[in-house]
């Protein structure tokens, strides 16, 4: 995401509580650490500014909202078993899911983890969110691949959104 620190009120928060929560899976899958310790170094040392900082400086996410960030690694992390054969089922054949780059795959698993949640946001608002994501971390043809990954990943886990 830009480095510029914005006004944008509880939106910029759920929206960063998302970035962050893409970084967090990214460092747990490549680091080898579960859930609670990544949320906790998280919490500790990445979200919130630095007294008299911008916000951005050192991977810092100074706008994230801690208990949905929280949320959305747990539901990530302890769905993850399902979230990634669902996400391999949308995926070619020819692109296994160890194929991805490994930050896309960290963004699909959070909004996996986050379609998965009963009590979350619309399915389109969840999609919508991590397009928006996506656009922060890549400038190639992923996020449209995100898209439509997330699209067909909404559709099995909130079918009763999409009239079915």
């Amino acid at each position: 995401m830009s480095g510029k620190r914005s006004q944008g009120g509880p939106q910029r928060g759920r929206t960063a509580s998302r970035v962050a929560a893409v970084q967090a899976l990214f460092q747990s899958e490549q680091a080898g650490i579960g859930a609670e310790t990544v949320i906790d170094e998280f919490v500790r040392h990445r979200l919130g500014a630095l007294p008299g900082m911008g916000g951005f400086e050192d991977g810092r996410v100074p706008e994230a909202e801690v208990p949905l960030f929280a949320a959305i690694v747990r539901a990530a992390v302890g769905q993850q078993e399902t979230i990634d054969r669902m996400l391999s089922e949308a995926l070619p054949a020819e692109w296994p899911l160890g194929r991805l780059d490994p930050v896309l795959r960290a963004l699909l698993r959070a909004a996996g983890g986050e379609l998965a949640r009963a009590d979350g946001p619309p399915a389109k608002v969840v999609i919508n969110e991590y397009l928006n994501v996506a656009h922060g971390f890549f400038e190639g043809d992923e996020p449209r691949m995100a898209n439509g990954i997330l699209d067909r990943l909404a559709r099995l886990l909130r079918a009763g959104e999409f009239g079915g």
